[in-house]
């Protein structure tokens, strides 16, 4: 891939290791943003990198698009030469395969994303607003200089969406459901809020879980062992086996995330007889929950309610975080206490008869949306 075009105010890089940049650079842009999330930290993605699960060799090639003014670091933005669609949450297979049946490539693709995490964060990192336009403009070079197909950013903020849909990309939005502590003081306040019925059903679920003699154990990040991450890797690799899937993430990128990045890791474990049988993983900072990954060797009655709700709300309550984010998908969560949030990925295609049909497609599909999130919203499990 040629470089970008060099703007007469910065100096644009594309960068193929965050090691070119250094943490303490990369972290203080990162730190610098209003949206900015652990996903976006050093420690996170150079452990994508460095484990192999988001590299080369495995269809995401970095080459992260950063604007400098002599040697500071004025904006950035997480980029990939993406050659297949997996991991990404927003799907593109039917455009893809258009593509294909025209006798067109599809791939490689630039793709802004933090792989295999589904969660709103900064895309468009920069010091100030000049700087995230020439970020923009260095982005649109980057495209018209290259023969790629299309450029894709996915999970940006509503505002950078916009910003973004300003400077000539599509819009597509899609719905997640999250959760907000509104100040409870422990898990039976949070079941108040709730219908009657709603509340009735989450006590039942705990209590079948209890009823097969199933404890729970909640280990910060500081606290965890290699035996405990080495049993949820076991845990994740049986989910994804029993979904005829291939495990994205390998054990050295969890070992890495649990060595450089502890504070901001949260483990649960359930254990039956003595023997762990689920865990789940968490991402946090001081104001968000992530949910991550679950996955168990035993199968038990609401043990996923469990392990991957209901304990993470108690941590939430516990220490005061306010949102928890449930990840994508998942209509049961509304029952849960979880509400319908909108989210948005951006779009740009070089080709303009298939750019002309996918924005067609995009405009039906937006008020599709609207309506389903209006559907949603009517489902609120919450007292009146």
């Amino acid at each position: 891939m040629r470089p970008a075009l060099q703007n007469q105010d910065y100096l644009t890089r594309l960068v193929s290791t965050l090691s070119d940049i250094g943490q303490a650079v990369w972290d203080a842009l990162v730190q610098a943003q209003a949206d900015a999330n652990p996903f976006l930290s050093f420690a996170f993605l150079h452990a994508l990198h460095e484990s192999g699960s988001a590299s080369v060799e495995s269809g995401w090639q970095p080459q992260f698009l950063t604007l400098w003014q002599a040697d500071k670091l004025v904006a950035a933005m997480p980029l990939y030469a993406k050659f297949h669609s997996y991991g990404e949450y927003v799907f593109d297979w039917a455009w893809a395969d258009a593509y294909q049946r025209n006798g067109l490539d599809y791939y490689p693709k630039l793709l802004s994303a933090i792989p295999f995490t589904p969660v709103t964060g900064g895309r468009l990192l920069a010091v100030d607003d000049d700087a995230r336009a020439a970020l923009i403009k260095a982005l649109q070079s980057l495209q018209q200089s290259n023969t790629l197909s299309s450029t894709h950013i996915l999970y940006p903020p509503s505002s950078q969406a916009q910003q973004l849909a300003a400077s000539g990309f599509m819009l597509r939005s899609d719905v997640q459901f999250h959760w907000e502590n509104t100040g409870y003081q422990d898990f039976e306040h949070f079941l108040s809020t709730l219908e009657q019925k709603k509340r009735k059903n989450i006590r039942a679920e705990r209590r079948k879980v209890m009823e097969a003699g199933i404890s729970l154990r909640q280990i910060r990040g500081i606290d965890a062992s290699e035996a405990d991450w080495h049993f949820f890797k076991r845990c994740y690799d049986h989910t994804y086996r029993a979904h005829h899937s291939t495990p994205y993430l390998n054990l050295d990128f969890f070992l890495r995330i649990g060595a450089t990045m502890p504070e901001n890791i949260h483990l649960i474990v359930a254990e039956r007889d003595g023997r762990p049988i689920a865990s789940s993983l968490l991402i946090h900072d001081a104001h968000t929950l992530y949910g991550r990954y679950w996955g168990a060797v035993e199968q038990h009655a609401c043990l996923h309610f469990e392990t991957a709700y209901y304990q993470p709300l108690e941590f939430c309550i516990t220490e005061k975080i306010r949102y928890f984010e449930g990840g994508a998908q998942g209509e049961h969560k509304i029952a849960r206490g979880f509400l319908p949030q909108q989210t948005w990925s951006a779009h740009w295609l070089a080709h303009p008869g298939f750019a002309d049909a996918i924005e067609r497609f995009l405009e039906r599909e937006d008020a599709g949306m609207r309506s389903y999130i209006d559907e949603l919203n009517e489902r609120n499990p919450f007292k009146t």
